[in-house]
């Protein structure tokens, strides 16, 4: 089982802790991880897109000239898709770009980034964090004692109004309970920072 030191908030060092091992310490699926990024990067498109077609675009309701006789080709309105201005064939129309991977596949991935994360040594578990208040300057005074200076992803056992609130102001910080974690925010930060309940619940919920 991967072993991780156990911090405490204000960056004292309170002993160890033990990972479980069919979540913290897989081989990272680097094709898994991949298939999860594209997924998610593909729900979060608005698919909002729209182009006229012939029947939508203004105008158009007259032939522009007799079908016989006048030597041009044959025409039934300036609105087709051949004419400047006329419709758009086969262009985009809103829709949605969401999809699912199988949920063995989204666990598979979401093992792996948490994986890879123990192997290069960017994982932090403190004992507990605490605010009174929601206050920025806790959560800086925080990540300074743990010597946290990239982009990092802190992750509690529940949501905690008081943390999300306090870090909402930092760029590069964000706050998460165990059971929103996703693999696009724990590859878009360098560090991520658990709790100790929140390493517990995540091995037996992922396990």
């Amino acid at each position: 089982m991967p072993k991780v030191a156990l911090f405490k908030q204000d960056g004292s060092q309170a002993g160890e802790i033990e990972l479980n091992d069919s979540v913290f310490g897989i081989e990272p699926n680097t094709h898994v991880l991949h298939e999860a990024v594209v997924m998610q990067r593909a729900s979060m498109r608005q698919g909002t897109h729209k182009v006229k077609n012939r029947s939508e675009v203004r105008g158009g309701g007259r032939k522009p000239w007799r079908q016989k006789g006048t030597g041009r080709a044959r025409q039934g309105s300036i609105r087709s898709p051949q004419w400047v201005g006329g419709g758009t064939v086969f262009g985009p129309t809103p829709r949605s770009y969401s999809y699912k991977l199988p949920k063995k596949v989204r666990r598979l991935a979401l093992k792996s980034a948490l994986s890879s994360k123990v192997q290069e040594e960017n994982v932090v578990v403190l004992d507990n964090i605490v605010f009174d208040a929601p206050k920025t300057k806790e959560v800086v005074k925080m990540l300074r004692a743990l010597n946290v200076n990239e982009k990092a992803l802190i992750v509690t056992a529940e949501t905690d109004e008081n943390v999300v609130r306090s870090a909402n102001n930092l760029q590069g910080v964000k706050v998460l309970s165990v059971t929103e974690v996703n693999v696009l925010d724990l590859l878009m930060h360098d560090k991520l920072i658990l709790t100790k309940d929140a390493a517990e619940k995540a091995g037996e919920v992922l396990a």
